[in-house]
C-alpha cells in the first residue's frame, strides 16, 4: 500500500512533497488529538452502581485474603 503512495510521490517537485508532508503532519496531529480525547477512567468513577457486584469493596478484599489464607494453610 505505501509502495503505490511512495510511487506516485516520485514526480512531485520539492515544493509539491513540502506541502504533502505538510498536510500529512497536520492530520497526524488531529489524529493524536483525537486520541487524547478519549475518557480517562476516573471520569468513569460513579457510573455503575454501588455496590457494583452486591459486595462492598473492603469486605471483597477482605473476603478474597481470607480464602486465599486459607488455601495455603491446606497446602
Amino acid at each position: 500500500m505505501y509502495a503505490r503512495i511512495l510511487e506516485e510521490t516520485r514526480g512531485l517537485s520539492c515544493e509539491e512533497l513540502d506541502e504533502l508532508i505538510q498536510a500529512l503532519e497536520e492530520r497526524k496531529i488531529h489524529l493524536g488529538s483525537s486520541l487524547a480525547e478519549r475518557p480517562r477512567w476516573k471520569d468513569l468513577r460513579g457510573s455503575a452502581p454501588y455496590p457494583l457486584c452486591g459486595e462492598d469493596a473492603q469486605e471483597w478484599v477482605t473476603r478474597t485474603r481470607r480464602e486465599s489464607d486459607e488455601r495455603r494453610e491446606i497446602r
